[in-house]
């Protein structure tokens, strides 16, 4: 399709006067998809009882259905959660640890999931051990011989990322799990940001569980995640919350886990079907090369680097900052940014601030200069 950037951006609600550059923190989600979320929550306040008890519970199925292909997966093995924190939360609370047993993380693990990890290991008297990624520009090498280093025979649970958050790194999670197998270690993958960003095919990554979340990169409502889990790995797991589906099996438990809102579970497939409008693999491609060309662009303005060299590895980029300090001075910086009108996170990684970009079907490379302008000034 040859309607992207400024031909497309009128389907969404985005500021005109605001650089929208930071897509792969929250998403934006079309008007569309705004509709038909809606229209669904028409529905459930026409008559809530009915809703609830008739409509719901084949909807939620349907939309898991539509939802599987892109994942590669089977709707069965799909349910929806909030975000992919929240479904992480449920496999961490629902496996058994004991004192002494090791929960293995990443040093560029998303903040919030190694807190859960941390939470659920301090309960039971297991610790938390740190696989430290090589950074920046890692090699695959490198970051599955840092993985298979950390495990050791306390080694009970492996969460690792598919895209990291802050660092925006694609890392090669088959060759990671297939090293966690090999240590009778299963793996909780962490794929926040792969569906609609990487052509994905949950099953062939080789982890047990695979959250992500689909208000991102598929532009569904805000609070629509998935979690899926291989066949064997469904027994035994729970929602955080427990509800009247317990003791039902994997989805009956997770579809109803009391009453809300499940508006943007629903939606999920009016945003499959603008993200099939836009091109499907063919946007997710353009998105990655354009990522990659305004992470190029802003590092030759700085006179810096790339994060994750200048390869279109995902609709997000890193520009190491002609600084260095701590997180409070990265956080700093970032409210200057917003200050002077765009969104683009700050992060401090390893000594140095960094500064990560996204991509997505409204971005133009003009976006990425204004971006490169409003940085210099900054500084």
């Amino acid at each position: 399709m040859s309607g992207w950037g400024d031909a497309i951006r009128h389907e969404w609600d985005l500021d005109p006067a605001f650089l929208t550059v930071n897509h792969g923190s929250y998403g934006a989600t079309p008007r569309s998809v705004l509709a038909a979320q809606r229209e669904w929550q028409g529905r459930m306040e026409a008559q809530p009882v009915r809703f609830f008890g008739r409509e719901a519970p084949a909807a939620l199925r349907a939309a898991a259905a539509r939802l599987a292909p892109i994942l590669g997966a089977e709707g069965d093995d799909l349910v929806f959660v909030e975000n992919a924190t929240v479904g992480c939360n449920a496999v961490l609370r629902s496996l058994d640890f004991s004192p002494g047993d090791e929960i293995l993380v990443l040093s560029h693990g998303y903040g919030a999931v190694v807190k859960a990890a941390r939470y659920v290991a301090s309960r039971a008297g297991a610790r938390v051990v740190e696989a430290r990624v090589p950074f920046p520009r890692p090699d695959d090498d490198a970051v599955v011989a840092a993985v298979a280093g950390a495990i050791t025979r306390r080694t009970r649970l492996a969460v690792l990322d598919h895209v990291t958050s802050a660092s925006a790194l694609v890392l090669p999670l088959r060759r990671l799990a297939d090293v966690c197998r090999a240590g009778g270690v299963p793996v909780l993958a962490d794929g926040a940001h792969g569906p609609g960003n990487l052509d994905l095919d949950v099953p062939a990554t080789g982890a047990d569980w695979y959250v992500g979340n689909c208000h991102k990169w598929l532009c569904a409502p805000k609070g629509c995640g998935f979690l899926w889990a291989a066949p064997a790995r469904q027994a035994g797991l729970h929602p955080v919350t427990i509800s009247h589906g317990y003791g039902q099996g994997f989805v009956a438990e997770f579809d109803w886990t009391g009453t809300r809102d499940m508006s943007a579970y629903l939606a999920v497939t009016a945003a499959l079907d603008f993200h099939e409008r836009l091109g499907g693999p063919a946007l997710r491609a353009r998105n990655r090369a354009l990522a990659a060309e305004g992470a190029a662009l802003l590092a030759g303005r700085l006179g810096t680097e790339t994060g994750s060299g200048n390869g279109a590895t995902n609709a997000m980029g890193l520009v190491r900052l002609p600084l260095a300090g701590d997180p409070s001075r990265a956080l700093a910086f970032r409210e200057r940014l917003l200050d002077a009108g765009t969104d683009a996170p700050v992060n401090a990684i390893d000594g140095d601030i960094w500064l990560r970009v996204s991509a997505q079907a409204y971005n133009t490379r003009a976006d990425y200069e204004r971006l490169a302008d409003l940085v210099e000034r900054a500084l």
